[in-house]
Order: structure tokens, then sequence, then C-alpha cells
């Protein structure tokens, strides 16, 4: 056959030389849910041996019609001073060179057909893992010791620890400076009204609630707590992360011990 003739019907076959990989692209998208944007579609098909260029997978999930969704605004747990205010100690130096260094938390709520349900987690500023966290339909002071105990479990008595909030009544609480101060924590909290010197969790709160609660009409709260406990279990073991070298948090983790 003709040279030109050759990459005249290689031009015009109609075999699509990318079929295989759109499977596997979409296997992995709704493995995932639809949570995964194309970087990190990227990095699941390069595990499986497949060496592809990013914007590649942007295009093939373009043509199949596969995208992730946008974030909104979170609850202000803000009320004026209650309180002591603590200092601004972090000062947006999200990162920790080790597990257990820097924690951050926050509250954020959920709307179900007029009924609300609260959130209340610990987030590790070294990997992103969920530390602990407790669920409650009102934002009491309840809920926040309750998670603070959890989190206890994690780390010694008089561990290095700081641990960030903003200016949240909850967080000048007598109660919950007093559980702090036994434990050795020191406390940090944001300055009044800047969501930025919080944005690990702001961030986290943003990804939890695109990737799970804008893609499902819940009738009941449930419901939601359910898909919660779920999705939490599933960002720390499974969802990985390209500030983690493609890994979960928990596998970062793991990975920082053994090396």
């Amino acid at each position: 056959m003709a040279r030109s003739s050759y990459y005249y019907h290689q031009k015009n076959s109609t075999t699509d030389k990318y079929k295989d990989i759109k499977e596997l692209i979409k296997s992995i998208y709704h493995t995932h849910k639809g949570r995964l944007g194309y970087l990190r579609i990227t990095l699941e098909v390069k595990q499986k041996g497949v060496v592809i260029n990013h914007k590649t997978v942007l295009r093939l999930m373009k043509s199949l019609g596969l995208k992730s969704l946008i974030r909104v605004k979170k609850y202000k747990s803000y009320r004026g001073e209650q309180g002591k205010i603590a200092p601004n100690i972090l000062e947006r130096d999200f990162k920790a060179s080790q597990p257990n260094e820097k924690w951050a938390t926050d509250i954020t709520e959920f709307n179900v057909r007029g009924k609300k349900l609260y959130l209340s987690p610990i987030i590790d500023l070294f990997n992103g893992e969920i530390i602990s966290y407790q669920l409650a339909q009102r934002p009491n002071m309840e809920q926040v010791v309750k998670m603070l105990k959890k989190s206890f479990r994690a780390i010694k008595t008089g561990y290095n620890l700081i641990l960030h909030s903003d200016q949240g009544w909850q967080y000048q609480m007598k109660q919950y400076q007093r559980l702090l101060k036994d434990k050795g924590i020191t406390q940090s909290m944001s300055r009044k009204g800047n969501c930025l010197d919080n944005a690990v969790i702001e961030n986290f709160f943003g990804i939890l609630k695109s990737e799970l609660f804008y893609l499902k009409k819940y009738t009941s709260i449930k419901e939601l707590e359910k898909d919660i406990k779920e999705y939490i279990r599933y960002y720390n073991n499974d969802r990985i992360k390209l500030n983690l070298k493609g890994m979960s948090p928990i596998q970062y983790r793991a990975h920082f011990y053994q090396t």
C-alpha cells in the first residue's frame, strides 16, 4: 500500500484509539461518584499503568460530559466576644512537618427541607486527615466537647500541638479552653471575620458539599448523616490529593512513618 493511502485510511479510521482509556476514566469517575476532577483522575489513570497527559484527560472528560461541581459558602458561628479571644498563633502557616503538629476546627451547616444539621470536625494540617468529628442538629457546646474528646485519643497529654479555629462562640468558652489547657494544647484563633485565616478547613467544607451534599437531593437528616459518615471515611482513606503525591490522607501519614 502506498504511504499516502496508509495515512489517509489511518486518519479517517472510525476506530477510537482512546476507547479503553475513556472506559477507564468513566470507571474512575463513577467509582468516586463524580467527585474527582481531571487532575486527580489523571493520577488515578497513571496509577493503573497508563501514561497520559492531563490535558488529554481533560479533553476526553469533556467529550464524555464528565465534570465536577462548584462550592459555596459556610455557616458562621461568630456572635461577638462571648469569652476569651486567643491570639492568632497559626498566622496562616498551614504547613506542618509531621502529623498532630497543627490542627484546625470549625462548624458547617446543612439545610434539608428546613431542618438543620451541623458538622464539627478537626482536620490535621499535615495531611488533611479528619481526626475526629461530631454531627448534631443544634450547634451547641456538647457537640464541640464530644468532638474534642474524641480527638484526644490521637495524642498524648502534653503533645506539642496547636489547635486553630475562628472566633466562634464555642471556642471562646471556658469549658473548651480548659479542655485544651489540660491536654497541653495551644489554642489559636483567626482574626475577626477573616475566613482566610482558617482556609484549610474552609476548603474541606467546600469539597464535602460539592462532592456530596450538592450531588443529591436529600429528604431527611438521617439520610444525610449516614452519607457524611461514609464520605469522611472515603475522604480519609480513598480520596487522593495532588499535594499528597497522589495519596489519600491516611496513605500519606503511613508513608511518612515508613520513611
